[in-house]
């Protein structure tokens, strides 16, 4: 695909196309958890989901 943009898709077929996985592609579940808890929380109030979107995205070998 040419301008390959953040469409939703998974992390799976991103490796399928053989294209780096970017960071705003990976873990898409608890990106989306973590920003709304820090939208509608405040960030001091959401460590467990910013813990576990890092804890994914070290998983998929983004080094944070």
């Amino acid at each position: 695909r040419p301008g390959a943009v953040c469409d939703g898709k998974g992390a799976a077929e991103a490796r399928e196309e053989k294209k780096p996985l970017k960071p705003c592609c990976a873990c898409p579940e608890t990106k989306k958890a973590r920003d709304a808890c820090i939208i509608e929380k405040g960030e001091e109030n959401c460590g467990h989901l910013i813990e576990a979107h890092k804890e994914c995205m070290r998983a998929l070998g983004f080094k944070i």
